[in-house]
């Protein structure tokens, strides 16, 4: 039987203070948590139901005391753990059960289906994929996780503009990495004003 292919949705907890720091240092912490909870749902209906993947549920806190509604009812969830967001989805990587793993954020207004059935199909022909963002960093990372999984996250400088090419740089002289299209997360008053004026 062919591996299941597993789509993983890294989620915070959605509390004042906890979500999109750097947006409620501009804008407030009550602007940044509704725009964080909008983009989460939205997120999750558009691909928590597709049928091409089985969808997981990163969560931070690890222990949450209650569901927040805007996570789907049964959808798988497994713990984020501690340590910086390599160690996190290095961890999420080797945990799951076998088969490619896609992982995106859900903060970045602009995924969609398309955007992760590509990456899985780019699966297909390489080891990697990556869905880079316009500040140098990306919002979209996958594995075929066979014949081993990679070692993508060491020394890597998140949350500025090497992260992407850091994470290349774990691949060695030759990566075999595939790209899907840029997109851009929601970090700024600007970028806040342009999805209010889209959505």
């Amino acid at each position: 039987m062919k591996p299941r292919r597993h789509l993983v949705i890294m989620v915070r907890a959605p509390q004042m203070g906890r979500v999109k720091r750097r947006l409620a240092h501009d804008m407030g912490a009550v602007r940044a948590l509704r725009f964080y909870r909008v983009c989460s749902e939205r997120l999750l209906r558009r691909l928590s139901r597709d049928p091409r993947w089985t969808t997981w549920l990163a969560v931070t806190p690890d222990v949450i005391r209650f569901r927040p509604r805007l996570w789907p009812k049964g959808m798988r969830r497994i713990a984020q753990g501690g340590g910086d967001l390599g160690t996190r989805m290095d961890r999420i990587l080797r945990v799951l059960p076998p088969g490619p793993v896609v992982i995106v954020g859900s903060d970045i207004p602009g995924i969609e289906a398309r955007h992760v059935a590509l990456a899985f199909r780019l699966l297909g022909s390489h080891h990697t994929v990556f869905g880079p963002a316009a500040d140098g960093g990306y919002w979209l990372v996958g594995a075929r996780r066979s014949p081993r999984c990679p070692d993508l996250f060491g020394n890597v400088r998140w949350s500025g503009e090497h992260a992407l090419a850091d994470t290349l740089a774990n691949l060695g002289a030759d990566p075999d990495a595939a790209f899907v299209e840029m997109l851009s997360d929601v970090d700024r008053p600007e970028d806040y004003r342009d999805w209010k004026k889209n959505s």
